[in-house]
């Protein structure tokens, strides 16, 4: 017993020793997790240019529909100016043609007062200037009268033509005057639109600067945002062949690790059967005891709860005298169809023998076999213990025929109690 102790903390040591085994490999799980957290900064610095890169773009636009409507006010001023030229342009000619008449007006006053002059000239030269001299040579009074009317017509003429020609000179002088005011309003007007134009002009250059600008900030986040994704595809890719690769070496590991400890099973079963000092002791029905100990502490059917813990209904018995790592072996050939662990039973296997015949050994401190494994009748299956509702290290041992749970001493004999 104490032999089989020993092999079951040698046991330990060896799968103890297999777990630790250094695993041969460059990638370690801190560097994926670091490459990870690199990852994540720079689709965190993406998201901020991505929203930068919007903010541009809406600016962008804003800036453009701002362009517009400064292109369609110019447009507008721009044919106002042109309206208010050609009406310019239309004064200007009718000043021309004004300027023309005034200038031929003046000219017929001139003629007008240069052909009276001359005939006061020639009336000088005659000696006749003087009108009464006119009406003294007058021959009777009819001729007189004749005379003084026709003197007072030449008089009303001369008058007349004066008067008509400065009266048209006053009138195409106003007129000239109003084309003059006319111009100078439709100069002033296209002054004033010339102004705003230059001011809508300057607002114009300032919004085209404003969207090369902004198109400039935009392309220079955009290949920053381009970079980091050509980074984060890199690292991404960093992450995939490293966590590849430390999934391969981990697998190598496990598999090392699971070759070392079957190894250590093995060379424990080797050691187990060469030093267990198992006594093979049938039973009727084919049944081996499954320890060396025959003490039984506890037995099949009805009984005082142990501890407060375990059943009062015992559908097994409980065999003592084991400790702790004593080997457990099948007590019949079978296949193992349950090898896990429970609340109640701790550490238990179940094999199963056919036709509803099964054997459960249970409260081990170390299960030794998988379920779908095959086991030979005296195999080990496992080592005692003291887990689950046990009070101290012993074999709890059941025996299923048929389905229904049995008392394992009718076929078990030479026990104590």
């Amino acid at each position: 017993m104490h032999n089989a102790r020993r092999v079951f903390a040698a046991l330990l040591t060896l799968l103890a020793l297999a777990a630790a085994l250094p695993p041969s490999r460059a990638v370690t799980q801190d560097e994926i997790d670091s490459l990870i957290t690199q990852a994540s900064g720079i689709q965190e610095e993406q998201a901020a240019l991505q929203q930068e890169i919007n903010s541009y773009t809406m600016s962008i636009a804003a800036a453009l529909e701002q362009k517009t409507f400064l292109d369609a006010a110019i447009a507008q001023i721009e044919e106002e100016v042109a309206a208010l030229e050609a009406q310019i342009s239309d004064c200007r000619q009718r000043i021309y043609v004004t300027e023309t008449e005034l200038a031929d007006a003046q000219r017929r006053e001139a003629e007008q007062y240069d052909l009276f002059c001359q005939r006061v000239r020639v009336m000088e030269e005659q000696g006749r200037v003087n009108c009464w001299m006119i009406l003294l040579h007058a021959t009777s009074f009819v001729d007189f009268l004749s005379r003084l009317d026709f003197v007072n017509e030449i008089m009303q003429s001369d008058q007349r033509v004066m008067d008509d020609l400065r009266a048209l000179q006053a009138e195409i002088a106003e007129k000239q005057q109003q084309l003059n005011d006319e111009k100078q309003e439709l100069e002033t007007a296209t002054q004033t639109c010339l102004d705003k134009k230059t001011e809508l002009d300057t607002q114009r250059e300032a919004a085209n600067q404003v969207i090369i600008d902004l198109q400039a900030n935009r392309t220079e986040a955009e290949a920053s945002r381009d970079v980091l994704a050509v980074e984060a595809e890199r690292i991404q890719g960093d992450i995939l062949r490293l966590s590849e690769e430390l999934e391969r070496q981990e697998e190598e590991a496990r598999i090392r690790a699971e070759e070392a400890a079957a190894e250590a099973y093995r060379r424990m079963r080797e050691r187990v059967a060469a030093i267990d000092d198992f006594t093979v002791s049938y039973g009727d029905g084919g049944y081996i005891w499954p320890v060396n100990s025959r003490r039984i502490t506890s037995g099949f059917g009805s009984r005082s709860s142990p501890g407060g813990i375990g059943s009062t209904n015992h559908k097994g018995i409980d065999i003592g005298g084991v400790g702790y790592g004593t080997a457990v072996h099948a007590a019949k050939s079978g296949t193992v169809i349950i090898s896990q662990y429970s609340s109640s039973y701790g550490n238990f296997v179940v094999v199963s023998h056919g036709s509803g015949n099964t054997t459960l050994y249970a409260h081990m401190s170390t299960r030794l076999v998988e379920a779908g494994q095959a086991v030979e009748q005296g195999d080990i299956v496992g080592l005692t213990g003291s887990t689950g509702h046990s009070t101290g290290p012993h074999l709890h041992f059941e025996i299923t025929e048929n389905g229904t749970r049995i008392n394992p001493l009718i076929y078990l004999g030479g026990y104590d109690q």
